[in-house]
């Protein structure tokens, strides 16, 4: 069952950031960073996929990438480094909201504090090794993409997508499991191996679709 909603999760990502692309710069510029909001907030959720027990957010990190290698690739290189500030700042702004939001005491009617704070209260050591990883490796997924694009794959959108989020969700992974879970996760190895082997399947099943981002690039 899980992997049926799985892969409706993944079409409906892919669909709704190919409408992004469509409704232009400015939309996709959002997208992205919806996407790396939505990793964060989401990241507590566990399931298990393919006998694999993993959290249902690596699609939306990795759509946040895709998303910014489309901006760099239709909208030129500084509007990509404009949206890893953007990213950033509203980040930022999300976790700094979150904490203010938790710091009001409920009243003897509120039935939901307990579930926003579960939600919402992350350890400083996480959220610090969420936000510094993840900065790093979008201006290493910049990179990685214009040396692809422009000495590797000089013709192939798909291509070069596809090896800039290898690399840059390999280095994710391996950055963020040392620095969040080392001391916490019974073994690092094990944890790195199982979200690589989610992250690659949603690299190789969205990468594809990018063949069609050149008919939606608005005029």
């Amino acid at each position: 069952m899980s992997e049926i909603v799985f892969i409706l999760h993944l079409v409906t990502l892919i669909f709704l950031g190919l409408v992004a692309l469509r409704l232009g710069k400015e939309t996709l510029t959002a997208f992205s960073a919806l996407q790396a909001i939505l990793a964060n907030l989401f990241i507590q959720k566990q399931t298990y996929l393919f006998g694999l027990e993993v959290t249902c957010t690596d699609a939306y990190a990795i759509l946040s990438l895709f998303s910014l290698n489309l901006v760099q690739e239709y909208f030129g290189k500084d509007a990509a480094k404009r949206v890893i500030k953007i990213n950033f700042f509203l980040l930022l702004t999300f976790a700094i909201m979150a904490k203010i939001h938790l710091l009001y005491p409920p009243s003897l009617h509120d039935e939901t504090h307990s579930a926003f704070f579960t939600i919402l209260e992350n350890s400083p050591r996480t959220l610090l090794a969420s936000f510094t990883v993840f900065f790093l490796v979008q201006k290493l997924d910049v990179r990685f993409f214009t040396k692809l694009r422009n000495h590797f794959f000089p013709n192939s959108l798909p291509f070069s997508i596809l090896t800039s989020l290898l690399i840059s969700q390999t280095i994710d992974t391996i950055l963020f499991s040392c620095f969040a879970l080392w001391g916490i996760a019974g073994s690092i190895l094990e944890v790195i191996v199982m979200s690589l082997i989610v992250k690659y399947f949603v690299i190789f099943f969205m990468t594809p679709f990018s063949k069609l981002t050149k008919r939606l690039v608005p005029a």
